[in-house]
């Protein structure tokens, strides 16, 4: 399988990047095998880019990212934990995989920012935070989860997020694939869950930030919980 990674797709950070499409064709095998915690133990994972996502970057310099308490549920490697996180934004990694979250402390534990960031290994689905959080990223979250699935992830993101509060989706991967994960999704796919919640969305657009192997396939979509 990891051989497989390796043969094609974009380089980030010391990872390769398949498509989505490529990637769709070996991790489900291995998910299947072992859960996501298998896919982190054989070096399966397709979908982390060994770095912050640009766009976070992006959103980061421009000033555009809101400050206060941060869920990035997913968060794998936690680097955009780490990226995120400073003296008025305190953010939350949340994952399922104990390696991943070993391997996120290993490589972070001991950065500068590190008391404003916390790892914790938790289910989504089922976990409640003491104090609601201001704004949650989802990124190759919602496409990892099985399409029954995904009301259940737009309740949790309505229950986690205070009044007002943010949620910002990059939409990805919109393709025409078959199977995953990662699975395909689309923009409606995101409204058909959270708009009868009481989401609404403030804008949606293409990512300019993209890497080359997703290009065209994701798009940023920021919502507010308006009840």
């Amino acid at each position: 399988m990891a051989k497989q990674q390796q043969t094609s797709g974009y380089s980030s950070g010391g990872n390769i990047i398949p498509t989505p499409e490529e990637a769709a064709t070996f991790q489900p095998q291995v998910v299947a095998e072992g859960g996501w915690e298998k896919c982190w133990e054989d070096g399966v994972t397709p979908w982390d880019q060994g770095r912050a996502t640009p766009l976070i970057l992006h959103l980061l310099d421009s000033s555009s990212l809101p400050l206060g308490r941060t869920l990035v549920p997913g968060c794998g490697g936690g680097h955009d934990v780490v990226a995120m996180a400073n003296p008025e934004r305190f953010v939350v990694g949340l994952d399922i995989s104990e390696k991943a979250l070993k391997k996120a402390n290993e490589t972070y534990g001991c950065a500068p920012n590190a008391k404003y960031f916390a790892f914790v290994k938790e289910d989504v689905f089922t976990w409640r935070a003491d104090e609601l959080f201001d704004l949650i990223f989802d990124y190759v979250f919602f496409c990892a989860i099985e399409l029954e699935l995904r009301p259940a992830w737009a309740k949790s993101m309505y229950e986690l997020l205070k009044p007002d509060g943010e949620l910002i989706t990059l939409m990805y991967p919109i393709t025409d694939h078959v199977g995953g994960a990662p699975y395909k999704v689309s923009v409606s796919a995101y409204e058909d869950v959270l708009v009868p919640l009481g989401f609404k969305a403030v804008s949606i657009e293409e990512n300019p930030d993209s890497i080359p192997t997703r290009k065209g396939k994701e798009k940023l979509a920021r919502w507010k919980k308006i009840n």
